[in-house]
């Protein structure tokens, strides 16, 4: 299956995938996580149930705090 994640073209070896699998497959690891799928803000809760398709863009972005 070939998406795009993060702006940048990314081919995977499976068709069918949730986010939080994903998530899990690429190690993002950080706490706080925005999740989209074609723009549309997907929240924690509903990353599991969310699937991705064949040419979407996928956006994973880490929130870093501090001062």
């Amino acid at each position: 299956m070939k998406i795009t994640l993060n702006n940048r073209p990314e081919s995977l070896d499976i068709n069918q995938l949730t986010l939080q699998e994903l998530i899990e497959k690429k190690n993002f690891t950080f706490k706080f996580l925005v999740t989209k799928i074609n723009g549309e803000l997907i929240k924690k809760e509903n990353r599991a149930v969310a699937s991705i398709h064949e040419g979407d863009d996928v956006a994973v972005i880490h929130l870093i705090t501090g001062g």
